[in-house]
């Protein structure tokens, strides 16, 4: 398998630390307001490179953060943190607030198909690990305290900004909009592993320390989260290219430095989802959440289909005309294999040919969208009886994820299901029988069907 390593900015042959094992690490969200479109374009990115990695034999073990404090609004040392501008927002408080949108961001990743990580790690939960790398590299010379804050002193390394390949007198501030002068800092491009209260004296989230009761700064977060559940050796790490700087190059020099040794062999960078306006953000103000596209008819997979044809490292323009098309498309695709018959037998050898071509292009930087031409040219394929069709189609969707056998009719009938259970429920309350209700509910929940009950009426989801 070969994939694009930024660390080294061209394509490699992919070597596992542990033979048929890999450790995989992807940055996981801010958990202070809904994750949009933009956002779930890189978790579905992230997706497919597990999938893939799945599909060629390995055994993959991923971590995911979920960031719940230290994210300051400048993703620097600068600004306010995130979730207290939330708590403004809301008026609720940070741990509310966290679990709020945490729920909300799973509930738009599985309804795209993403499969929640083996280790899904909230910041708050190992502040001990932040404290104990902070520690030792105070003791090593790595950081140090000024203000009342811990920093970490980049003029202690060879080469700070190896992963973005610039000089330093383009990346300090200055040279980056909207990041004020910290006068506590040595070098204006040193970054905060430790902030205590005499910055933020209102702050929620705070922890008693040795350097002072406060709280961690972003970066030092995924690098303890990483070596806590993954080790010294990490093989592969994730992320959006605005993650490449400077939460990436942050990360590598305090976890190597740390470490003493070589932290990660491959990072991995999706690129951005744009609209008419330029990059998607939060700050830009409405916020297009998948749950927002399936309020207005459409089919999250069928987003989920639109990002998988461009390349993950390839910016791709979002439009409503460009879903449409995307929507139509895939619901011809799933009519068309609707009816393809089950007949003959598997035909191992076209089976091995098709399957072969589609690991050759997944075997290549992920090269999804040359897959689903490979489908196509299946779909028109005359001398490969059904059976076999269907083989390769179900196993490629192991990759893909896109649900393309469950046909609009098992959609429908599971439909109907439902609905009839919500009515047979709702007559029981009306007739005070919630024994009878609480049944249907826990009946429709063993089935992995969610109910909830709000002022438009019962809703209902189906977990992943």
């Amino acid at each position: 398998m070969y994939i694009y390593n930024t660390l080294t900015r061209k394509k490699e042959e992919f070597v596992e630390i542990k033979k048929g094992h890999v450790g995989l690490y992807t940055c996981g969200p801010t958990v202070y307001h809904y994750a949009h479109i933009g956002n779930i374009r890189n978790y579905i990115g992230h997706d497919i490179l597990e999938k893939t990695l799945e599909y060629l034999g390995y055994k993959v073990k991923r971590v995911m953060n979920i960031t719940d404090v230290g994210h300051l609004t400048s993703d620097s040392d600068s600004g306010e943190d995130k979730m207290e501008v939330a708590k403004k927002r809301e008026g609720k408080s940070a741990y509310e607030i966290a679990e709020f949108y945490t729920a909300a961001f799973f509930d738009d990743f599985k309804k795209v198909n993403c499969d929640v990580p083996d280790i899904v790690s909230p910041a708050t939960d190992n502040i001990d690990m932040y404290i104990k790398i902070i520690e030792k590299l105070l003791k090593d010379g790595y950081a140090y305290i000024s203000g009342g804050n811990v920093y970490f002193d980049i003029s202690k390394l060879k080469d700070y900004y190896v992963l973005t390949n610039h000089k330093e007198d383009e990346m300090v501030v200055g040279a980056r909009e909207g990041v004020e002068e910290d006068n506590r800092k040595r070098n204006q491009a040193d970054f905060a592993l430790w902030f205590t209260v005499s910055k933020f004296e209102n702050h929620e989230m705070l922890w008693d320390s040795p350097f002072g009761r406060g709280y961690p700064g972003w970066h030092i977060e995924c690098s303890g989260i990483s070596i806590k559940y993954l080790g010294e050796y990490l093989d592969i790490h994730g992320g959006g290219v605005d993650n490449i700087f400077p939460h990436h190059t942050n990360e590598i020099a305090q976890s190597e430095s740390y470490l003493g040794h070589k932290w990660c062999n491959y990072w991995f960078h999706n690129e951005h989802l744009l609209d008419q306006s330029g990059k998607m953000s939060k700050s830009n103000g409405a916020i297009l959440t998948v749950s927002e596209l399936e309020k207005r008819g459409y089919n999250p997979l069928s987003f989920r289909f639109m990002c998988l044809n461009s390349h993950y490292r390839k910016q791709l323009v979002f439009s409503f005309d460009a879903l449409d098309q995307a929507e139509q498309t895939y619901k011809k695709l799933k009519d068309k294999i609707s009816n393809i018959v089950d007949d003959g037998e598997l035909e191992e050898d076209k089976y091995n040919s098709y399957n072969q071509k589609f690991i050759d292009e997944i075997s290549n930087d992920l090269n999804i969208s040359n897959t689903i031409t490979i489908l196509y040219d299946l779909l028109k394929d005359t001398e490969v009886n059904g059976k076999t069709k269907l083989a390769l189609i179900n196993s490629f969707d192991k990759v893909w994820s896109l649900d393309l056998t469950k046909t609009i009719e098992e959609d429908k009938e599971l439909t109907e299901y439902i609905l009839s259970k919500i009515e047979q429920r709702n007559n029981a309350k009306k007739e005070k029988n919630y024994s009878l209700a609480d049944q249907i509910r826990n009946e429709l929940l063993e089935k992995g069907i969610e109910l909830m009950d709000t002022r438009e009426g019962t809703k209902y989801k189906i977990l992943k």
